[in-house]
């Protein structure tokens, strides 16, 4: 086992394997790998708009935060740019249309993440989805890489008024399966996630091989860094 238990106070004290009764998990960058069609639906916007396109290294590092905010940095080629709001008005349609085209054409699922999800049913933990993609793409996407029928809820970026890094898809799910947020897992790849989960008081494991806007997930605030849904399964225990 790989895992890196992270040393900030909260996960000083923390003893494995920990128990909950909910495992949420992100999409983009922790179960699927998306960057590939993600970044070619971004060229093809920019071909559209008769702009230059990006190599898929820039892409990967604006996907996290939901389409639009991909849109953005894609048009001006900065994580925190803010493009002329009539070309962005022009361009969001565009990429919804071309990503809908490429949704699943190179999307695969990270190694161990169906014999982890398989793991994690057999050991009789509820999972969840949560993502800020939009359920225009999240549904069909899930459906396609076979993924869907493992997760008892899938809440969206547009599923609730406030999306990731807020605590209320968290706090959302929690209150559905009526458990604590202490009895919850969040498995992500993104600071998004770590904030989420720190602010719903939920545990976090984080992936390494994910999208986290080219940092590295070490840094963030985390109770481990797991190679693999598999092994962030075999570091929990089910709660009574």
């Amino acid at each position: 086992m790989h895992m890196n238990t992270q040393s900030g106070s909260s996960a000083s004290a923390m003893r494995f394997p920990i128990a909950v009764r909910i495992v949420i998990i992100d999409l983009d960058g922790t179960l699927l790998d998306t960057a590939e069609d993600l970044a070619e639906a971004a060229n093809e916007m920019l071909r559209e708009l008769q702009r230059e396109t990006l190599p898929l290294s820039a892409i990967q590092h604006f996907i996290g935060k939901g389409v639009p905010r991909l849109v953005k940095r894609t048009l001006t080629n900065s994580l925190d740019g803010e493009p002329d709001p009539e070309l962005f008005a022009q361009a969001l349609p565009i990429y919804e249309r071309c990503y809908a085209k490429h949704l699943h054409v190179h999307t695969r699922p990270y190694p161990d993440v169906i014999t982890g999800l398989d793991r994690l049913k057999q050991n009789g933990f509820h999972l969840i989805c949560i993502t800020n993609k939009a359920e225009a793409f999240t549904l069909p996407l899930l459906r396609a890489a076979g993924l869907l029928d493992y997760f008892e809820l899938v809440l969206s970026g547009d599923s609730l008024p406030r999306c990731k890094p807020d605590p209320l898809p968290l706090l959302h799910a929690c209150e559905q399966f009526k458990v604590l947020p202490e009895s919850a897992l969040l498995i992500g790849d993104s600071l998004n996630d770590a904030l989420a989960a720190r602010a719903a008081g939920c545990h976090v494991f984080c992936v390494p091989y994910g999208y986290n806007e080219g940092r590295d997930v070490r840094e963030l605030d985390c109770d481990a860094v797991v190679s693999s849904i598999l092994e962030a399964a075999g570091c929990i225990t089910l709660s009574r």
